[in-house]
């Protein structure tokens, strides 16, 4: 499939998060000759927090992965994942399938069945054919390598264009903490809680209540503040994982907080640069509403308007279309106080055109592939910041053929 515009150049270099190894396989679950299965292990000791989608017809791995992932354990953990099928919509074959891949692994790397945490994404409604990804566990186990996230990445994608990941180091009280993640996502984006596929490792230290804490509060202002097409998919997973290696204890420490939420940004940003046929990333920034929540439904509105996104990818400044989602979203909102912006360009304030807009120099900004959109409601202090891409022609070829 051919890279999107918006990609970055190539994999980040991305630093080894001590007590966790990777390997990744072909095991042709859709596809011959396509890597399609990773498998993290993590020491014992490790924790583990997660958020999920919040779809009524989440997938049988997002069921397993929620019913295990509140538990304390010394054990190590183990995390599968597979692309090409996502397990979803499958009846009591989902449940089966899951369970005799998180007892396959559990096996192969040692561990309780309750510590092995599984993920699928692909085609909605067809049986998993698991048999053939756990006839890969003794050689995913054999393979396992602190330094194979970048293949990791890999096998995870499905129509995604480039592998994501995203890390850092930093230092606390003299040592080093590092955070790496990677995710997946392209299509069907629009988080409920979590998002498309995320998986985050660090070697510091903290209690499983505080990371799922943290997290959760993070995802709200990364991930949950993303969208490409406002489809919310049945297999979205989040997990943490903090090995402790490090041994430094990062409970309360807002370093460590402010450095996660860069890693999850920069993953989030970069699943919204690889959406489907996209060639703008787009910036949506609310303030002066009456709320937070108020500016969020604002921004998501505006994000998820096809109206909006198909006039960023004709790059039309046709303002008209952010005053209707915004009338539309629900939100309050009073046109007579509504500031516009595209960019520096002041486009429409006290319910009218601005009398310095000039359509030439609008419609020369849209011609960036990084677009800003600014609103002020004039009513309050709540604020907020979306990201979205435009739609294309190429997004409803993508989609119309996904199963063909």
């Amino acid at each position: 499939m051919e890279r999107s515009p918006l990609a970055p150049a190539s994999f980040p270099d991305l630093p080894v998060v001590g007590g966790v190894r990777f390997a990744a396989t072909a095991a042709g679950v859709r596809y011959k000759n396509r890597t399609d299965v990773m498998l993290a292990v993590l020491d014992p000791g490790s924790v583990v927090a997660g958020v999920f989608t919040r779809s009524a017809t989440r997938s049988a791995p997002v069921l397993d992965c929620e019913a295990k992932i509140g538990q304390d354990s010394p054990d190590g953990a183990a995390i599968l994942v597979n692309s090409g099928n996502s397990n979803a919509f499958t009846g009591k074959n989902g449940e089966i399938a899951t369970k005799a891949v998180t007892a396959a692994t559990a096996q192969a790397v040692n561990l309780p069945e309750a510590r092995v945490f599984t993920s699928s994404t692909g085609v909605i409604g067809e049986p998993l054919p698991h048999d053939r990804i756990t006839a890969k566990l003794e050689e995913l186990a054999a393979g396992l390598d602190p330094a194979g996230i970048e293949d990791a990445a890999r096998a995870i994608m499905t129509t995604d264009t480039f592998p994501k990941g995203a890390g850092t180091t930093i230092e606390i009280d003299g040592k080093s903490v590092t955070i790496a993640g990677i995710a997946k996502g392209s299509g069907m984006i629009a988080p409920d809680m979590a998002t498309m596929l995320v998986y985050i490792f660090t070697d510091a230290v903290a209690p499983r209540a505080v990371l799922q804490t943290m997290l959760a509060e993070l995802t709200d202002r990364t991930f949950n503040c993303i969208t490409v097409d406002s489809d919310t998919s049945t297999s979205d997973t989040l997990l943490l994982a903090a090995t402790g290696v490090s041994g430094v204890d990062v409970s309360g420490n807002t370093d460590f907080r402010d450095a996660l939420e860069r890693v999850m940004l920069d993953l989030a940003h970069q699943v919204v640069r690889d959406g489907e046929g996209a060639t703008k990333f787009v910036e949506i920034a609310v303030t002066g509403a009456a709320s937070d929540t108020d500016a969020k439904t604002h921004g998501l509105s505006i994000a998820n308007s096809p109206l909006v996104k198909t006039a960023i990818a004709g790059e039309d400044p046709n303002w008209g279309r952010v005053v209707m989602a915004i009338g539309k979203s629900g939100a309050a909102a009073d046109r007579d106080l509504l500031s516009i912006r595209f960019g520096d360009i002041l486009v429409a304030e006290n319910g009218w055109v601005s009398p310095s807009y000039s359509e030439a120099d609008a419609a020369a900004y849209m011609k960036g592939d990084h677009i800003r959109i600014a609103v002020d409601l004039g009513l309050g202090s709540g604020r907020t910041t979306v990201w979205t891409c435009d739609l294309t022609k190429r997004y409803i070829e993508i989609n119309a053929d996904y199963r063909s």
